[in-house]
């Protein structure tokens, strides 16, 4: 399969994925081990484990990993595995222990720092050699964790790539500032809602749905009178530096267009009435509007399914307040029940014949194509 040169003629309609790309479980193990597995995933929302021994686990590749707090403060990541037969440590999504995690199979126990304290006849066991056990070398598997805008980002690599280049270098390269995400103060907001969707397509449908808005003007009535240059097709996330500006009837970024939220604190007035939509690959997205937050990461669970959860984030005083928050979440909850639809439309004609050397991207989408290409690298790179 072969994607169309980089630099088409603006009139070109340019090649896209061919279907199997989307179906075939072999393209889904290889991703699996060369981008899930090989990059840094957005797990948690760091403020949720708050206090030791909370715990959450979740799912970044083929592996269950578990992200709890230790009783130092410190957050670690760590495979969801007993060390002793491979029983899966914790089989609830989210909880709270005292002291010590401790698998039901065969009572092995393990600290909230992953070293093992107890076990049945522990002082007994000796390694190969005779020695007495080494008890961080039979401790849980450490995961790499790096804590940033409030969540706490896993890499099972065994040399995780550069934060900075993979997934701070993505923010800065769509928004041309470094300090720009820092002026929402992510990290600081609350958590006012989440959403849960189980979307039956594969994760890159849902990518590319995201990336372009030639599809606004017929599926988002919501959006686009919010956002009213959506409705020509124009997406502003493809050019460095852009936002969509509001309608100049709309108020805030709310389902009727009705006042919002005071705008955060560190924000610049080019950053007044403007949605920014970011992309951090693999699978997270990023929407910046003046007085919230809208978060999504995704987890590819099979080449037909993915589940992504949605967070709505506002300053502190606006939930402690008491506000309404539904008219802006049911803004971008409508936003998602469409566009989940539409990509769920589509996964089943993957498997035509109609679809099998791909379709079409217009001038509006080319920029989709780059991200093919990345797909594409990432395959052909070492395992």
């Amino acid at each position: 399969m072969t994607i169309a040169d980089e630099t088409p003629p603006q009139s070109a309609l340019l090649t896209t994925l061919g279907g199997t790309y989307y179906t075939s479980e072999a393209v889904f193990a290889d991703e699996q081990t060369r981008i899930f597995e090989a990059m840094w995933m957005c797990t948690v929302r760091t403020a949720e484990l708050a206090q030791p021994g909370q715990f959450r686990k979740v799912q970044v590749g083929r592996e269950s990993v578990l992200v709890v707090r230790g009783r130092d403060g410190v957050l670690r990541a760590f495979l969801n595995v007993c060390r002793h037969r491979g029983a899966q440590l914790c089989t609830e999504d989210s909880g709270q222990v005292k002291r010590t995690m401790r698998c039901p199979y065969h009572a092995w126990t393990y600290g909230l720092d992953g070293k093992l304290v107890a076990a049945p006849n522990l002082g007994a066991l000796t390694d190969d050699a005779g020695a007495p056990i080494d008890r961080y070398r039979y401790g849980l598997t450490p995961v790499a964790l790096t804590e940033w805008l409030g969540y706490a980002w896993v890499c099972l690599a065994d040399e995780p790539p550069p934060f900075a280049d993979d997934v701070v270098g993505d923010v800065t390269h769509r928004l041309g500032d470094r300090g720009a995400i820092d002026r929402y103060g992510i990290g600081e907001l609350a958590l006012g809602r989440r959403v849960r969707y189980d979307v039956a397509a594969n994760w890159k449908l849902i990518v590319e749905n995201f990336m372009e808005c030639y599809h606004c003007s017929a599926i988002h009535p919501e959006l686009v009178e919010v956002l009213p240059e959506f409705a020509r097709g124009m997406a502003a996330q493809s050019y460095v530096g852009r936002g969509a500006e509001f309608g100049p009837d709309i108020n805030g970024f709310t389902v009727d267009g009705s006042a919002g939220f005071a705008m955060l604190p560190g924000l610049t007035p080019d950053q007044d009435r403007r949605y920014y939509a970011v992309t951090i690959r693999p699978t997270v997205f990023v929407n910046l509007v003046p007085d919230h937050i809208i978060f999504h990461r995704m987890y590819p669970l099979a080449a037909d399914r993915t589940v992504v959860e949605c967070d709505w984030l506002y300053a502190p005083e606006v939930l402690d307040s008491g506000h309404d928050v539904s008219r802006s979440v049911e803004l971008f909850h409508r936003v998602n029940v469409q566009d989940f639809d539409a990509c769920e439309r589509t996964q089943p004609a993957m498997s035509s014949k109609a679809y099998r050397q791909g379709g079409v991207l217009v001038p509006a989408e080319h920029h989709i194509a780059e991200f093919h290409h990345w797909v594409l690298a990432r395959l052909a790179g070492p395992a």
